[in-house]
């Protein structure tokens, strides 16, 4: 058995990855493409793997505060065929920072812009499989501000009391994981900002 040294947070250093011996694009679609890795990690064994790699820039979601209300959207969803609450998120577009297509996307499908945006985590999607990342943000001093997006049917805005998000978690339509992942770390983050 080997044993590993880890930092004070409990936390082993990162391993020796393996090596790439061929990549293969396998298929593609406007916004992804899937590659065939053949590996060969450090102990000697092989292993064949699919992932599917993001044409895109990432993409960015944002916690929008307002008046000690949480706002959502409720969009239809085409993996699922339904409709799921969630918060705003898009795309990040060519020379866009992080920042600027939080409070673009913001715009587009709640109607406000942000005065304040704080970066709360990089989330990776599902890492096993998917190379894409999703920035997390809390909007802060919002300001009403309309955009044209790429939705095909006006999103619906729901305003959430702040003081009933675990409410929130038990909804039957908020089960995309990321806009839970996002309300966790938002309220881990709240208390410690200063903000309640």
């Amino acid at each position: 058995m080997t044993v590993s040294q880890t930092d004070p947070q409990g936390c082993k250093p990162e391993p020796e990855k393996p090596t790439i011996v061929q990549r293969q694009v396998v298929a593609k679609s406007r916004f992804f493409q899937i590659e065939s890795l053949d590996l060969k990690f450090t102990n000697g064994a092989e292993r064949q793997y699919e992932r599917m790699v993001s044409r895109m820039h990432g993409a960015v979601m944002t916690v929008p505060i307002d008046n000690q209300e949480l706002l959502l959207v409720r969009e239809y969803c085409a993996g699922t065929h339904s409709y799921t609450l969630g918060f705003p998120k898009g795309l990040i577009d060519p020379g866009e920072s992080p920042e600027q297509a939080a409070n673009r996307e913001l715009k587009e499908e709640a109607g406000f812009g942000a005065k304040q945006l704080t970066k709360l985590k990089v989330l990776e999607l599902a890492p096993a499989y998917f190379a894409n990342a999703m920035t997390i943000f809390v909007a802060q001093d919002l300001y009403p501000e309309q955009l044209a997006g790429d939705e095909p049917e006006p999103l619906e805005l729901i305003r959430w009391p702040l003081a009933q998000a675990n409410e929130l978690l038990q909804q039957d339509d908020f089960t995309e994981a990321r806009s839970v992942a996002a309300l966790l770390l938002a309220l881990n983050w709240l208390p410690q900002s200063g903000s309640l």
